[in-house]
């Protein structure tokens, strides 16, 4: 059966900790469909308890794709998950009219809601040329080259992630255009209706929330789960709010306290970025996080003319 524009992507998106695995769950269970997650964090089968993946109850409750699906030694980019969400969304899309995407990684549900945006080949020399002076100079000479070959992307990129600003940083000078002038450009068509719903909370309670979250994930075991992967600390993957702070813990940098409350301060300096980025998602119908399932399933119902 081909896939028409009335199936329905019901998409959950906010900060970290707000509650969108729930709210994904319950809008799973009453449509009676399947979700994709899109969490670049929680593909890795390595990380669990750092990255909070579904519990195995909440596993349980709804099928979830794109969890703990890769290793934290395999290369999987923005496109591959393009890629393979489509082809995901075209098989469920046979046997129902929604299916739920949720997850707080901006880049990722654009992916898949508007497509990737189509860049240049980049000969390999540029790539190898820019890895090789960011493992001699560090994160400083990325983010000061970044600045001046592309002001604009340089104010929205998240500057502690070197790998987002490596690739920026390749395309700009291998094409001799900035990154940011091949965004939003070409886009590939969906067959597919979105519905977006945000969750949202006063900043204060989200704080608390994601301080709450590394207690509880710290009383799980992250201490010991970031030990385990110490051995591998400098893969792309592990370059994330969560593992790095307990390297340097583990490399002698910080006591173990002051570990933890890094931790939280960039969580919550991540939520906030997250929120920047979202609320710049066209067509998001937002919620306070404590808003009823039934209230926002009546919106979707009212915005499909069920």
């Amino acid at each position: 059966m081909p896939v028409t524009k009335n199936k329905y992507l019901i998409t959950v998106i906010g900060p970290t900790a707000i509650g969108k695995t729930a709210m994904a769950i319950q809008l799973a269970q009453h449509y009676n469909c399947e979700i994709i997650s899109a969490d670049s964090r929680q593909f890795f089968k390595e990380m669990a308890i750092g990255t909070a993946v579904p519990s195995t109850d909440e596993l349980a409750a709804a099928k979830h794709h794109f969890i703990q699906n890769i290793s934290i030694f395999e290369e999987y980019t923005v496109g591959d998950f393009e890629r393979d969400a489509i082809a995901k969304l075209d098989e469920l899309f046979e046997t129902s009219d929604y299916a739920v995407m949720v997850g707080g990684s901006g880049l990722y549900i654009d992916a898949v809601l508007k497509g990737f945006d189509d860049f240049p080949e980049i000969a390999p020399e540029v790539r190898e040329e820019i890895k090789a002076r960011y493992e001699a100079e560090g994160i400083t000479y990325l983010q000061e080259e970044l600045k001046r070959f592309d002001p604009v992307h340089y104010e929205n990129v998240a500057k502690e992630n070197p790998q987002r600003m490596m690739r920026a940083l390749e395309v700009s000078i291998g094409s001799g255009r900035p990154y940011s002038s091949f965004l939003n450009i070409k886009k590939n068509s969906r067959r597919f209706t979105p519905i977006i719903i945000g969750l949202e909370a006063e900043r204060e309670l989200m704080y608390n929330r994601i301080n709450m979250r590394v207690d509880i994930m710290v009383q799980q075991g992250l201490i010991e789960e970031a030990k385990a992967l110490y051995p591998h600390k400098e893969l792309n993957a592990l370059q994330t709010v969560g593992y790095r702070e307990l390297f340097s813990y583990f490399d002698g940098e910080w006591d173990l306290a002051f570990a933890i409350e890094e931790i939280k301060k960039n969580t919550r300096r991540f939520a906030k970025r997250q929120m920047t980025w979202f609320r710049r998602t066209g067509g998001t119908k937002w919620f306070d996080f404590t808003t009823a399932p039934s209230e926002i399933i009546n919106y979707i119902n009212e915005t499909t003319c069920l």
